[in-house]
């Protein structure tokens, strides 16, 4: 085989001898975007979880290529028979990583689960503020703290959560991103030394792989963690390169400067199926794309505005131009393959003369001007958002809407959705998990309206009500039926114009083996390994 003298050589020098990237056993993941930070209590993106996800471990996590949960830093759990009482025995043995400035002392222990919680939980902890212009969003999305009446330390490797009430998901929210164990005794060395800043800049963490730098919008350096619980990744070494455009990183894909993509038009899906030393790797997934309409400004205010968008919109055309027929139409929030999702509902008609009606009773029969602002990246529930963005503004003009189309680098463009700057703007949701409350809880309830999550600020108190009574009850019949009336709510009141459930798809050099497009959107590179 070839070996590729490429341009990564100079991105890796600091990390390895510059040799051609298949001898030097250096995996190479070509990412489209910058993390928002190092740390997975931050992530509300994909490439704050991809790059967080290689350093630190949760509790529970995922088999892989399942949404099926499986012992991590817990290795086993009691439910209290009342549903309120979640007990774990923590994993013994788990070495923590080393830096040039700090060597361990100790095991992980539940000193760690604590220092993870509380920094999130308390608004005094004296690393709580250190999130900066960051925010804990799936922790407060999830109103975690809101429920748990108290964890506590049992012993070492004991922890006990203490629920107000019972609680259906929380199980399964023990393998989300807050939940990323940070260092306890490292925190307390940069306090000491007056530094706690390098907590989230230069992380230490349990994962399979070490942080060595982070070039910002060019390169994250990794080293394959030799002491991990699991035993060493395959690779020595793994860079996750930012690549923003999709056209460039399937380039380097043919010239050996990555070994991984999941960044993959579906336009050049045939393309990739036809090119020698690449393959293919695709899976219905567990997305939704959608345009969330900030109902706290005019004229979203007013839920007859919310539908005609919603009629207006021809989704089969952009199903066949932006997703190349490789997605389902959504005609609810859960993709279909959720048990909730609620089938008994009929897909979402596209009629121009009833929206235009509709705009015309709510006081705008000669339409009004709005901006929306398209997708900077591309993802499996949204894989060209200037088109996409495109086609609806075309759309809209014909009901007399009049669209201005606008876009940010990613890390602006979800700073400025969180702060609530826009009117209507292309988001999309990646599931963690097959948990329902996993969709509604961060997109839709009214704590995550007030947090940033909720991009239509849309507080409805009858949908919060089925949704705290579904996440109540551990019956599952019942809850279908709560989550079923939830989703007839959304129909009605719109506060997101739904797209679509968008393939997943994965590109990798003929060399990679071992990896799994995983159905949950966790990027699990532990066992992939390069075929020389």
């Amino acid at each position: 085989m070839r070996a590729f003298i490429t341009p990564l050589c100079l991105i890796a020098a600091s990390l390895l001898a510059c040799a051609p990237v298949q001898a030097a056993k250096t995996l190479v993941y070509c990412a489209e975007g910058s993390p928002e930070s190092l740390t997975r209590l931050f992530a509300n993106g994909q490439n704050t979880s991809d790059a967080g996800s290689q350093i630190a471990d949760t509790l529970l996590d995922f088999k892989s290529g399942t949404a099926e949960l499986q012992p991590a830093l817990a290795e086993s759990w009691e439910i209290s028979p009342d549903g309120r009482t979640y007990s774990f025995k923590l994993r013994r043995g788990v070495k923590f990583h080393t830096s040039s400035s700090f060597q361990p002392s100790r095991d992980f222990n539940a000193d760690d689960v604590l220092f993870t919680w509380q920094r999130q939980a308390s608004k005094s902890h004296p690393y709580h503020k250190l999130a900066g212009n960051l925010a804990y969003v799936q922790f407060s999305n999830l109103r975690m703290d809101e429920n748990v009446e108290k964890l506590e330390k049992l012993d070492d490797y004991t922890i006990r959560f203490q629920l107000k009430r019972p609680e259906s998901p929380f199980l399964t929210r023990m393998s989300f991103d807050m939940l990323g164990i940070q260092s306890a005794e490292y925190a307390n060395k940069l306090a000491a030394a007056g530094t706690p800043e390098k907590l989230d800049r230069e992380p230490i963490g349990t994962g399979p792989f070490q942080f060595v730098s982070y070039q910002k919008d060019t390169v994250i350096r990794f080293k394959a963690f030799a002491q991990h619980w699991r035993g060493k990744p395959k690779a020595d070494a793994l860079i996750i390169s930012i690549v923003p455009d999709a056209t460039v990183q399937l380039a380097k894909l043919k010239t050996g400067e990555c070994h991984i993509s999941v960044s993959v038009k579906p336009a050049d899906v045939a393309l990739i199926e036809k090119t020698p030393g690449l393959s293919l790797v695709q899976q219905p997934g567990l997305n939704t794309g959608y345009i969330g309409l900030n109902t706290t400004k005019k004229p979203f205010d007013d839920k007859r505005v919310r539908q005609a968008l919603d009629l207006a919109i021809d989704r089969n055309a952009i199903l066949g131009a932006v997703y190349q027929g490789r997605a389902t139409l959504a005609k609810n929030l859960l993709p279909p393959a959720y048990w909730a999702a609620n089938a008994k509902l009929p897909a979402i008609a596209y009629e121009p003369a009833k929206a235009k009606a509709l705009l015309a009773s709510a006081g705008y029969p000669n339409g009004f001007d709005m901006e929306l602002w398209y997708l900077p990246v591309l993802r499996p529930h949204n894989p060209d958002g200037k088109r996409m963005g495109e086609m609806i503004q075309a759309d809209l003009a014909k009901i007399g809407v009049r669209v201005k189309l606008a876009t940010f680098e990613w890390g602006e463009y979800l700073k400025r959705q969180r702060a609530g700057e826009h009117q209507a703007v292309m988001f999309g949701w990646l599931s963690g998990n097959g948990e329902p409350d996993n969709y509604f809880e961060p997109l839709l309830s009214c704590d995550a309206a007030k947090s940033g999550g909720n991009l239509a600020r849309w507080c409805n108190p009858a949908f919060e009500d089925l949704l705290q009574r579904a996440r109540r009850t551990p019956d599952r019949a019942e809850r279908t039926t709560l989550y079923a009336k939830a989703q007839e709510i959304l129909r009605e009141e719109v506060p997101q114009v739904l797209i679509a459930h968008g393939h997943r798809f994965g590109v990798t050099r003929k060399e990679v083996q071992g990896f799994v497009l995983e159905p949950t959107y966790q990027l699990d590179l532990r066992n992939v390994e390069l075929n020389r």
